[in-house]
């Protein structure tokens, strides 16, 4: 009687989180893209996987394996966890400087952008702490840096969007940074007029681009001097916009969408300083194989500009987009892990409930080399980091992972963590239109999303980590955070990948 009351209840409440999910998604019908890429032969020595490429079983999180972390053909060699690493960080030559999350950063006891010495990357210290307001505030995914002027600039995003608050810094000597503008955007009496939630560099650094999610306000701040941020063009881009790529030349945005899509705009008038510049749409690219498109990487392989396109939710993975003709642009290539196909979202309702909003999705990307890029390492939430052999952009296979300890029952220490924070949401609800999408489709089995953990609609739990920072290339390592771990110093194993001759890690902005 106990066995089939189990069953039972875990049923109804299998039947309770997709009906949660269901109207979330339900507009959203078109079927899903793409087919897995190839799976990494592990090595001796590696940790691998016991589930779908990708998933981490809820046996798994039940039991408690899911603290010893999963790899593949990569080993961490240091990392420095504070309380959670915010949303997204950034690195420097041989520094790291670690986003903020309002207002858990507030409880200190560093309650700005950590700066990390990581010259010895088996053991990164901590030379400094930026207070600024922009800082304090919480920088979401606004924190970036321009290497060809030595700036980093952050921006302040208290909740999804925020307004006015901007820092600047020099990052001549990197574990030290030094403010460059305590007027404008830094003296609260002076606020910058901007939207933020993202933000990126121009090229030559001299236009630092702040896009806001709500509204879609794109905005460019000339930076030619540093100390005197100024707003010299701004535009609603959209309803809700969010990160971007700039082709090499500065000319050219690709506007990540974040209903789903992307948008090619001519921004040459900006980057030329016209008098009175005017930002014209080329090209608006909407899908609905994912959604919520985090950031775009432009590359080029034969001389042929293409974009890698990234879906924050909705198991969109990471698309491929040739944008050789800028009013035309086509998909060539999509990447996926195999929890994210259709026919598997069951499983991912079985595994990922309970872990909170987000389940197995890309989040931000880093090719190793913008012209003929040989690898992409990418932040998959819950899924850890992927890395990709992108050589040939027909036969995508995936060569290392690794999904960092899960650090379970510890939410009240990860005060700059959104995971510890988001952790009191059980169902993952970004996935609503890929489970809307398999019912429709006839691809998803109830018995299937049953497990322990189907139905937990609130205090879901850390049984996994979420790592939202693009992993950022250092010949063999990637330097990245994740919500819960912090920074983390990884290194690929030389058989399976060699750096390229000028190897240059590109997040597109």
């Amino acid at each position: 009687m106990n066995s089939l009351f189990t069953r039972t209840a875990r049923r109804c409440a299998a039947v309770a989180a997709v009906t949660l999910l269901m109207p979330l998604g339900a507009a959203t019908i078109q079927p899903a893209a793409g087919a897995p890429a190839g799976q990494a032969e592990c090595l001796p020595g590696s940790l691998p996987e016991t589930g779908l490429q990708g998933d981490v079983p809820a046996a798994d999180r039940d039991s408690g394996r899911t603290r010893d972390g999963f790899r593949c053909n990569m080993r961490l060699l240091g990392s420095s966890a504070g309380r959670g690493g915010g949303i997204t960080s950034v690195t420097y030559n041989h520094c790291a400087y670690i986003g903020t999350f309002f207002p858990g950063n507030l409880l200190g006891p560093d309650t700005g952008v950590r700066v990390l010495d990581v010259a010895d990357p088996t053991a990164p210290v901590q030379t400094a702490t930026l207070n600024e307001p922009a800082m304090l505030a919480g920088t979401w995914e606004s924190l970036k840096v321009n290497a060809a002027r030595k700036l980093l600039v952050g921006a302040g995003v208290p909740a999804l969007t925020g307004a006015g608050l901007l820092s600047v810094y020099d990052i001549s000597d990197c574990a030290h940074p030094r403010l460059l503008n305590p007027g404008p955007g830094t003296d609260l009496a002076l606020p910058v007029p901007i939207t933020a939630h993202e933000g990126g560099f121009s090229p030559d650094g001299r236009t630092y681009w702040a896009s806001g999610t709500a509204p879609g306000l794109l905005s460019a701040v000339d930076l030619t001097d540093p100390a005197n941020p100024r707003v010299i063009w701004q535009g609603l881009a959209g309803l809700s916009m969010h990160g971007f790529g700039l082709s090499p030349d500065g000319n050219r945005m690709y506007l990540a969408n974040n209903i789903g899509g992307m948008k090619i705009l001519d921004v040459s008038a900006v980057q030329r300083r016209d008098p009175e510049p005017r930002v014209q749409e080329l090209a608006d690219m909407p899908w609905t194989d994912g959604w919520a498109t985090q950031h775009t990487v432009p590359v080029s392989y034969r001389g042929v500009p293409y974009v890698f396109a990234v879906d924050e939710a909705g198991s969109g993975g990471v698309k491929l987009i040739d944008v050789s003709d800028d009013r035309r642009p086509r998909l060539a290539q999509s990447i996926k892990l195999a929890i994210n196909l259709p026919e598997n979202q069951d499983s991912m309702i079985a595994s990922a409930s309970g872990g909170s909003l987000f389940a197995y999705d890309a989040h931000y990307c880093a090719a190793d080399r913008p012209t003929d890029p040989t690898a992409l390492a990418c932040s998959w939430t819950s899924s850890g980091i992927r890395v990709f052999d992108v050589r040939d952009p027909g036969a995508v296979r995936e060569i290392a992972y690794f999904n960092p300890p899960a650090r379970t029952g510890e939410n009240a220490e990860l005060w700059n963590s959104p995971h510890a924070l988001a952790s009191i949401i059980g169902p993952p609800l970004l996935a609503a239109p890929t489970v809307a999408q398999a019912m429709l489709q006839g691809q998803f089995d109830p018995q299937q999303a049953l497990s322990s953990r189907t139905g937990t609609l609130t205090f879901g739990d850390l049984s996994t980590d979420w790592c939202f920072s693009p992993p950022e290339w250092r010949g063999n390592q990637l330097w990245t955070t994740c919500a819960d771990n912090g920074f983390l110093a990884l290194e690929l194993a030389p058989t399976v990948y060699t750096p390229p001759a000028g190897q240059a890690s590109t997040t597109g902005s």
